[in-house]
């Protein structure tokens, strides 16, 4: 038998709920979905430049080319 992990709680169970894999609960699945829309969890990306930093290069790019 396969032993699956939830990945809210951490427990082991060797069956989950229906409908809520690959949590071990429903309660697991939506205090998960809690923290995402809390934004407790990041997606790790590169950090876009700012509004002000592409106007600064642009203008930078138009004098260098006079």
């Amino acid at each position: 038998m396969r032993i699956l992990t939830c990945p809210y709680c951490r427990k082991n169970k060797s069956s989950l709920e229906k409908g809520v894999y690959p949590f071990c609960s429903e309660r697991c699945k939506t205090l998960d979905l809690g923290a995402w829309a809390r934004q407790d969890y990041r997606i790790a990306a590169e950090e876009l430049p700012s509004e002000e930093d592409l106007i600064e290069n642009s203008v930078r790019e138009d004098t260098d080319e006079r």
